[in-house]
C-alpha cells in the first residue's frame, strides 16, 4: 500500500475515532439531561467506623447526607429507615418504596436506606439524623433475608457496638461488603470507573444487556450459581429464581449467631422505640419477608429436588417471623406485614428483578410493599 493511501487510511480512522468519541460524549450529556445520576452511577464507598460503610455527601447524585433522596429536608412527614430493600435496588429513586409511600399518602418521605445496613445502623441513623427532622412517624423497613445476621456481624465485629454484646464468641467478621481487590486487572479498573462515571455505559451494559440475559439466567440458574434453583410454572406466569443458601444462613434457628442477632435486633428495635416516643414521634416496623416465603405457596407440592432448601428456609422464616410478632406486640410497637400483599400480588404480577444475580424487588414489588405500608400508617400521619 503506498504512503499516500496509508495517510488517508490513517486518517479516515482518526476521524473515526473522534467523531465516534463526540457521538459518544453528546449521548452521555443527553443522558445527564434526561436521567438521574442517582438512578445509574455506582457511588463510591468509604468505611466508617461506627456504619460499616456510608457514601460522600453528594456522591454519585446522593444528597447531602449521602441518601437517595432528591435533598436534605428541614424537617419531613415520614423518614424510612432501612437497608438495600428500601433503599430500592434494582429500581429507580421515584420506585423505591419510600417514595411511592409519598406519592400514595400525599405526606413527604425522607429515606435513609443504604444497601448492607442492619439494626445496628437503624438505631445509628435514627439518634443521628431522623430525628433532627422532626418526623410524626419513622418507619424501619426490617428485612428477614439478612438483618438478624447483620445485627449479630456489626455488634461482634466493630468496637463500636461493644456496648450491646452479651455473649462470649470469637473473632467475627463485620464487613459484609464485597471487597476491592488491591490492584484489580486494568479492564475492571475501567469498568468500575465506567459505572462510576457514565451513565450511558450504565445504561447500556447494566440495563438494555442485563434485562435480554435475565431471562437465560434465571433458566438456568442452577448452572449459572452454586445453590441457586428456579420456578418455571407457565400456567401461573411464574419464572423466578432463587439464591437461598445466604438467607438460610441468616434464619437458622438453632444456630448461637442467629439466635443472638435476633436478641440484639430486639434490643435496639425497643431502643428504637423509646427514642421515637420521647420525641413524640410514632416508631412503625415495616417487615418485609424473603422472596422464597414469599412464593412459598408455589413451592408446596413440588418434588423435592426442585426445592432445595428452600423448605427449611421457610420453615426457620416462619418460627423467626413468630418470634419477632411477639417480640413486638410485647413492646406495643406497631408493625406492619407486607407479606400478604406479596403473596396475593405474586399471582398476577412481576415482582422481583427479573435475575438469577439479584434477588431483589423490582418497582412493581416496591409498590406493593409501599401501599401495605401506606394503608396501615397511623391516621395523624396521612
Amino acid at each position: 500500500m503506498s504512503r499516500v493511501k496509508l495517510k488517508k487510511l490513517a486518517l479516515n480512522l482518526a476521524l473515526m475515532a473522534v467523531s465516534t468519541a463526540v457521538a459518544l460524549l453528546l449521548c452521555e450529556l443527553a443522558s445527564r439531561l434526561v436521567l438521574d445520576p442517582v438512578d445509574f452511577l455506582s457511588p463510591t464507598l468509604v468505611r466508617d467506623d461506627t456504619l460499616g460503610i456510608r457514601l460522600p455527601p453528594g456522591s454519585s447524585g446522593h444528597d447531602d447526607w449521602g441518601f437517595r433522596n432528591p435533598r436534605v429536608p428541614e424537617s419531613v412527614d415520614i423518614v424510612a429507615i432501612g437497608d438495600s430493600h428500601t433503599y430500592g435496588n434494582c429500581a429507580r429513586m421515584a420506585e423505591a418504596w419510600p417514595a411511592q409511600v409519598a406519592r400514595i399518602s400525599g405526606r413527604s418521605v425522607y429515606s435513609l436506606g443504604m444497601g448492607g445496613y442492619g439494626p445496628n445502623q437503624y438505631l445509628h441513623l435514627l439518634r443521628t439524623k431522623a430525628l433532627t427532622l422532626k418526623p410524626k412517624v419513622v418507619v424501619c423497613g426490617l428485612y428477614f433475608g439478612d438483618d438478624f445476621d447483620n445485627a449479630f456481624r456489626i455488634t461482634y465485629g466493630l468496637d463500636a457496638w461493644a456496648s450491646l454484646r452479651r455473649a462470649e464468641v470469637g473473632v467475627v467478621e463485620a464487613d459484609i461488603w464485597e471487597q476491592e481487590a488491591e490492584n484489580p486487572p486494568l479492564q475492571k479498573r475501567v469498568r468500575n470507573w465506567l459505572s462510576s462515571h457514565s451513565i450511558l455505559y450504565r445504561v447500556v451494559v447494566h440495563g438494555l444487556l442485563s434485562g435480554m440475559k435475565g431471562a437465560v439466567q434465571i433458566r438456568n440458574a442452577a448452572e449459572m450459581y452454586p445453590g441457586a434453583l428456579s420456578l418455571i410454572l407457565p400456567e401461573n406466569n411464574i419464572e423466578e429464581a432463587f439464591r437461598p443458601a445466604g438467607v438460610y444462613r441468616g434464619l437458622k434457628q438453632d444456630e448461637k449467631s442467629v439466635r443472638e442477632g435476633m436478641r440484639v435486633t430486639f434490643d435496639i428495635l425497643a431502643e428504637m422505640n423509646r427514642l421515637c416516643r420521647s420525641n413524640h414521634t410514632q416508631f412503625v416496623v415495616a417487615v418485609i419477608p424473603t422472596k422464597e416465603t414469599v412464593f412459598a405457596p408455589h413451592f408446596a407440592g413440588r418434588p423435592a429436588a426442585e426445592q432445595g432448601i428452600v423448605p427449611d428456609l421457610i420453615a426457620n422464616e416462619e418460627r423467626a417471623r413468630a418470634a419477632l410478632f411477639a417480640f413486638l406486640a410485647q413492646e406495643g410497637i406497631t408493625f406492619i406485614d407486607t407479606l400478604p400483599a406479596l403473596r396475593q400480588a405474586s399471582a398476577s404480577e412481576k415482582l422481583y428483578a427479573p435475575s438469577a444475580a439479584d434477588m431483589h424487588p423490582a418497582k412493581n414489588g416496591y409498590r406493593v410493599i409501599a401501599e401495605a405500608i401506606a394503608r396501615e400508617l397511623p391516621a395523624d400521619s396521612r
